[in-house]
């Protein structure tokens, strides 16, 4: 089972949504807007786009297609943006990806933490 998450900028939950975990994660995303449209069928227009930041492993050209397909408004409405890749600097350096978030760097490529690696 893998978990989605949708959240503002503040951090409060939008949408969230389970999905069988051999499905991927841009199809859990589609999966999730798709369980949510309602949302962008009955947002104002007055409304700003929203700004979806995805990591690098989406990809937003695909993500806007298959929208597309099942509501063609939504593309209007929203907007995607990758989030930055840390630096070599900020993954060694004490902090958010570092010691102190209970995470150290294992050689070249993987970061341990308490909880598992990522």
């Amino acid at each position: 089972m893998k978990r989605h998450l949708a959240v503002d900028t503040l951090g409060f939950p939008f949408f969230t949504h389970c999905s069988k975990a051999n499905l991927s994660d841009a199809a859990g995303f589609i999966e999730m807007l798709t369980q949510n449209i309602d949302y962008f069928k009955y947002k104002s227009v007055n409304i700003p786009k929203i700004t979806i930041l995805l990591d690098h492993g989406y990809h937003p050209e695909h993500l806007t297609i298959e929208l597309e397909q099942i509501y063609p408004p939504i593309v209007t409405q929203i907007k995607f943006e990758l989030s930055p890749k840390p630096s070599k600097l900020e993954l060694e350096a004490p902090g958010k990806y570092g010691e102190r978030s209970g995470c150290s760097k294992v050689g070249n490529s993987k970061v341990k933490c308490e909880y598992g690696e990522m």
